[in-house]
């Protein structure tokens, strides 16, 4: 029997605040920084870039680009995707 597989999407997974703030913590603990990069995009795409943009005084393009995980984005550019998500980090000792 062969099994079928679907590629994996996380906006399936992400239902609650409390989900897409499990998924950016976990994705903030890896190693790659890359892939807290990526994170932040899957939920600013889930919440809607046109809204981003606005909140963020930055442009579509530049959201896009910042979060596709290819490049580094400066980190003013993610404190304010991040604020403009209505999110937080906190760091625990």
């Amino acid at each position: 029997m062969k099994t079928e597989t679907k590629p994996y999407n996380p906006f399936d997974n992400l239902l609650t605040e409390a989900d897409m703030g499990d998924y950016l913590t976990n994705a903030f603990l890896d190693d790659d920084p890359a892939v807290f990069v990526t994170a932040l995009g899957h939920i600013a795409r889930h919440k809607g870039i046109a809204q981003l943009a606005t909140d963020t005084g930055l442009n579509r393009e530049s959201l896009y680009k910042a979060l596709s995980g290819k490049t580094q984005p400066k980190w003013d550019t993610v404190q304010r995707i991040i604020k403009a998500l209505n999110m937080n980090i906190r760091l625990a000792v």
